[in-house]
Order: C-alpha cells, then sequence, then structure tokens
C-alpha cells in the first residue's frame, strides 16, 4: 500500500486517487502520520468484504466445533418447549 497525507491526497484530487485505485494501487491517507482512511478499487473492496465473510463462517465453525457436545434437540422438542407443535404453527396466517 501507498501511504500519502491528506495535503497530498487533496493536491491530487479525487480524479487522481481513483485513476491509482482503479489502476490497482490501494492508497493510505493519513493524518499527522496516522492512517485515517483508504482508498481502494472496487473489486478489492469486494475481495476484502469476501474474505471477512469467509472468516466470520470459519470463526463461527471453529466455535461450534470447540463447544458441540454431540447433544441434539429435535425440532418438535423445541416446538413443545414454546407450547407449539407443526399443526399449530401450519394453522398459523402467512405474514403479507
Amino acid at each position: 500500500m501507498h501511504e500519502l497525507s491528506v495535503t497530498e491526497a487533496a493536491q491530487r484530487g479525487v480524479a487522481g486517487l481513483v485513476a491509482d485505485a482503479e489502476g490497482g494501487t490501494d492508497l493510505v491517507v493519513t493524518r499527522r502520520h496516522e492512517p485515517v482512511a483508504v482508498v481502494v478499487s472496487i473489486g478489492r473492496l469486494r475481495d476484502l468484504e469476501e474474505a471477512a465473510s469467509d472468516l466470520r463462517d470459519l470463526a463461527l465453525v471453529l466455535a461450534r466445533m470447540g463447544t458441540d457436545s454431540g447433544r441434539r434437540t429435535s425440532f418438535d422438542d423445541v416446538l413443545a418447549a414454546f407450547g407449539q407443535t407443526r399443526e399449530s404453527l401450519a394453522s398459523l396466517p402467512e405474514e403479507q
């Protein structure tokens, strides 16, 4: 990633920043040497969002694997715990 200050970014203008991002250069904009923003292409953003989603899924799988007791509860048992049956659910009006 290429770093530039807010002042440098302003001098380059939006068109220059967008052109760099479209060309595959990730830009980190800093203020007082601290990162405050990133300019990336839409393709890169989509890749990052997909990776984040995959990591959330992986974390969920790992957490479930680590805490799985092997005990399962049937759907009918869950319904009974809430005072319902499959028939009572089927008789409920559908939401519009």
